[in-house]
């Protein structure tokens, strides 16, 4: 593969939360401006992409981009309906064995495809897209997090929000797969192996890197989700809990919707990171979207460029800011099929878990706060009040 990286200056952006332990690499090894061999990554010193463009398209189309901002009232309607899917489903199998094929074949098609949608709306609620109120957004995550059976929601947002602030930085985006993962999966079977498990890299991974700090909602989560679990045990059984585990375990394994967890950062192009978009002077590729029918059921994650461009446009509104910016869109990489992007990910000898582009610097934690400043820190990015010390 390709591996020639265009590079400029570095902006590292100051980080003002309050320190957390996390993995420290060696100030002398700086990694290579230019290139990389078969068993390493791509080292960029550019910033990344999304910040460039995201003021071009602003400068371009300025009163349009604010009116798409904002929350989305049908979001809470979705994550009724699902969860209400789920808890029937629990119970009209409370009866059935867990290894007969009407169970396993609704955990597949049915569960597994509810709890991606659910997993996808925690990702939707993180950004305050639910509700007007950072705090409700947070009750509400926890409330979606009832099927899938095992408490992360509050986790998965500061995460989630370091993994926007922080794309493709070293230690700081636990998106990223780290280099002993890619070394011992460097292979077809390594590759299916992780297709298979990659909901187990994606919850286990980023406590690996650094350790958020336990704030009440953190412990809320936990609380709500023991008592919802134990109730469901006691009224419908221990089926109805491995029901959701098991939607949970086939959602993040080789399920068609699963293919995005890979689709969005993962570098398929045999031209090598680092190009400069010409409308936008920002290096490509990083981001890869996707316009297919699977959106329907994952709030349009697969607009995935669109996302991280502006994360405070909602779901519904993502196709439009797609449109309205075509200019900006058209040329950039993109996946016709997630169930594709498995099959080649595993496949092709080209595509591996090295094939990520990383930062040694740039970006800021989020979700160093402890106690509930997490949440006025919250209030005040989604009210566009700057953070002293933060562009």
């Amino acid at each position: 593969m390709p591996s020639t990286v265009t590079t400029t200056s570095a902006r590292p952006v100051p980080d003002t939360a309050k320190p957390v332990a996390r993995k420290e690499f060696p100030k002398e090894a700086e990694p290579p401006s230019m290139g990389r061999d078969a068993h390493d990554f791509f080292w960029a010193s550019t910033e990344e992409p999304h910040r460039t463009r995201r003021k071009a398209i602003i400068k371009a189309h300025p009163k349009k981009v604010t009116k798409l901002c904002g929350t989305e009232p049908l979001t809470k309607y979705v994550v009724f309906g699902v969860v209400s899917l789920q808890i029937t489903c629990a119970y009209l199998l409370r009866n059935t064995s867990i290894l007969s094929w009407p169970f396993l074949l609704t955990a597949y098609v049915i569960g597994a495809t509810a709890n991606q949608n659910l997993f996808l709306a925690i990702h939707e609620i993180s950004h305050n897209l639910a509700f007007k109120s950072p705090l409700l957004n947070r009750w509400f995550a926890i409330f979606a997090n009832l099927p899938i059976g095992i408490p992360y929601s509050a986790a998965f947002r500061p995460y989630h929000l370091t993994h926007h602030k922080s794309l493709g930085v070293d230690g700081l985006d636990t998106d990223l797969p780290t280099a002993v993962e890619a070394l011992f999966l460097d292979s077809i079977l390594g590759k299916a192996f992780f297709c298979t498990f990659q909901i187990l890299f994606y919850a286990l991974r980023p406590m690996m890197v650094y350790q958020l700090p336990v704030t009440p909602i953190h412990l809320c989560n936990v609380f709500v989700q023991v008592i919802f679990d134990l109730a469901m045990f006691h009224f419908v059984g221990g089926k109805a809990i491995m029901y959701f585990l098991i939607s949970s375990f086939l959602a993040g394994s080789l399920h068609p919707c699963a293919g995005h967890f890979i689709a969005e950062h993962y570098v398929f192009e045999k031209t090598a990171p680092g190009t400069i978009d010409p409308k936008t002077e920002a290096p490509l590729p990083e981001t890869y979207s996707y316009y297919g029918a699977l959106n329907l059921l994952t709030y349009n994650v697969g607009l995935h460029n669109e996302h991280h461009d502006f994360p405070a446009v909602p779901w519904t509104r993502l196709p439009a800011l797609h449109e309205m910016a075509r200019e900006f869109y058209a040329d950039l990489p993109r996946h016709d099929s997630w169930v594709g992007v498995i099959w080649q990910f595993i496949w092709d000898k080209e595509v591996s878990l090295w094939c990520r582009v990383k930062r040694k610097e740039g970006g800021r934690l989020v979700g160093g706060a402890s106690g509930w400043k997490e949440e006025e820190l919250g209030a005040n990015e989604a009210k566009g009040v700057p953070i002293p010390g933060v562009k």
